[in-house]
């Protein structure tokens, strides 16, 4: 029963704050969105802003798991880029960016929320770094980038666009498309020979040097 309430709890505060937007969520009414007394919020996590955290990590946690096979499966940068345009639909879809959203903006002001969300996208950005370092290795990028650096780069483009659209959405779906011209520079840097290879790999490296 116990560990039934607090998965109550983290559905009902992200629920809330989807609904009702950081503004309105509070222990009334996220205990009503999740059904449950005001009193039990306080008896499992101590204060609102502490079962925000939780419900940051757990939401986090619980989106990361519906992707990672889907991650696993990429074959290519190019692939990589659609992904992440069918998964910005689907977050939106999901109420995701909202929560974000949120969630960014009590952080300006709540040191546990700006955490917790930063633990939340940190769990983003592993996986993201794991694909983008399996992905780089067959290119002749391979060598001259910082996967881990990239990763974290690609996050925060990711939630900038997501934040811009709801200003902006004709501007955000410029900006995806800027990034699917990526894909192009992609495929040809993965279609290219051993020899081709080399070359391009001799030019970076001469580059770099200079």
């Amino acid at each position: 029963m116990s560990a039934a309430t607090k998965e109550k709890l983290l559905e009902g505060a992200l629920r809330t704050l989807v609904e009702q937007g950081i503004a309105k969520t509070s222990a009334r009414t996220i205990a009503a969105t999740a059904g449950v007394g005001q009193g039990l919020i306080f008896y499992h996590f101590g204060s609102v802003d502490e079962l925000l955290a939780a419900a940051c990590r757990f939401g986090a946690e619980r989106r990361v798991a519906v992707y990672r096979d889907r991650l696993a499966e990429l074959s290519s940068l190019a692939g990589l880029l659609e992904f992440g345009r069918r998964m910005h639909a689907e977050e939106r879809a999901a109420g995701q960016v909202a929560v974000l959203g949120q969630l960014l903006a009590a952080g300006q002001t709540s040191p546990a929320l700006a955490a917790a969300t930063a633990a939340g996208l940190a769990l983003w950005i592993e996986e993201l770094e794991t694909v983008l370092a399996r992905l780089l290795a067959a290119t002749p990028l391979s060598g001259f980038t910082d996967p881990a650096g990239l990763a974290r780069a690609a996050a925060a483009s990711f939630v900038g666009i997501e934040l811009y659209e709801g200003v902006d959405p004709q501007g955000a779906g410029r900006a995806l498309d800027a990034l699917e011209q990526l894909a192009v520079l992609a495929q040809a840097l993965e279609g290219l020979g051993p020899l081709s290879q080399r070359a391009v790999r001799h030019g970076l490296r001469r580059g770099a040097r200079d």
